[in-house]
């Protein structure tokens, strides 16, 4: 499941250009969606963090957006964590304030908090993989797998390439009783 985290992780140094509401999004999705390698998914997976990143606000929220991932880059996670406070009060239809705060909540601990972000996540972007791998990963740690099958079969639906086939056969032989 390591690939999942980074894969909800991604997107913390990529270029910003227009959030979830961007009209280019429905072709990428399309397309991800029937890409035929790893190669190809992971190109148009790039292009859809690329606009997701892009709250659609420059100022306040875009600079304290680049800041909190700064921070990111520079393991200050505390410092990033306030700063995506900031984004997801200035800016609360954004979805990926809320998933870079949800993913930070998952590394520091609180479960809760990261479900809870995903659920607002989500709530904006229902497409978001990346928050669905997330969640995934929350309700393991949570101990309930087959919330967290159901979250990474909708995330593969998106996105093909986004989970470890091979994890996610082992999960499902758990959650329907099979030895592993």
């Amino acid at each position: 499941m390591l690939a999942a985290v980074v894969l909800w992780a991604l997107g913390w140094s990529a270029a910003a250009s227009a959030d979830q509401r961007d009209s280019r999004l429905p072709a990428l999705f399309a397309a991800l969606a029937a890409a035929r390698s790893d190669e190809r998914a992971e190109q148009l997976e790039g292009r859809i963090w690329a606009i997701w990143l892009d709250s659609g606000r420059p100022g306040e929220v875009a600079e304290t957006m680049r800041r909190g991932l700064a921070m990111l880059a520079r393991g200050l996670p505390h410092d990033a964590l306030r700063a995506f406070d900031v984004v997801v009060r200035l800016a609360p239809e954004f979805a990926e304030g809320w998933n870079k705060r949800a993913t930070l909540r998952y590394g520091l601990g609180d479960l809760d908090g990261s479900a809870a972000d995903i659920a607002r996540t989500l709530s904006l972007e229902p497409r978001h993989f990346g928050a669905l791998s997330g969640l995934g990963l929350v309700r393991l740690a949570q101990g309930r797998p087959a919330e967290a099958l159901a979250a990474f079969e909708q995330a593969l639906a998106i996105h093909p390439y986004v989970i470890d086939r091979d994890d996610l056969t082992a999960l499902r032989d758990k959650v329907r009783g099979k030895p592993l």
